[in-house]
């Protein structure tokens, strides 16, 4: 099993960021690549469409209000790896704001571990940078 996490921190409040992205179906107010989601089996389920029109399934495994967390798998995807599991969390940083951590343990299928860490290192990285753009907009 492989993994990889990318941080962001951001002078953005704890309760902004997670305001923003702590909704299982918000991905499309703050990762552009991502245009659509569709809620599912009441709310746990999630379908998104990229913008290139590929399609990705995620379960909802648990979701931590007070903690400002909640952890998903990939139940279809065009990704090279079996048994995903990832973690979006927002971390309060106090005076200085908060960190959101986007952290994923998977198996490479087909691929080396370097190739799927980089790969899901990569859409972690450009996925938090677009939520920092959001929230300075």
């Amino acid at each position: 099993m492989s993994s990889t996490t990318v941080t962001l921190t951001t002078p953005k409040t704890v309760d902004r960021v997670w305001q923003l992205i702590g909704g299982f179906g918000t991905l499309p107010d703050w990762l552009p690549y991502i245009r659509e989601s569709r809620l599912g089996e009441g709310g746990r389920l999630r379908t998104l469409t990229n913008e290139e029109g590929g399609v990705i399934v995620e379960r909802l495994e648990s979701f931590d209000e007070s903690a400002r967390s909640y952890v998903y798998s990939i139940v279809q995807a065009p990704f090279p790896v079996t048994d995903y599991r990832s973690t979006l969390k927002v971390i309060d940083q106090g005076a200085e704001g908060s960190r959101v951590q986007w952290s994923g343990t998977f198996t490479p299928d087909g691929v080396s571990d370097a190739e799927a860490m980089a790969l899901f290192e990569g859409i972690y990285r450009d996925g938090l940078a677009a939520l920092e753009k959001t929230l300075c907009v």
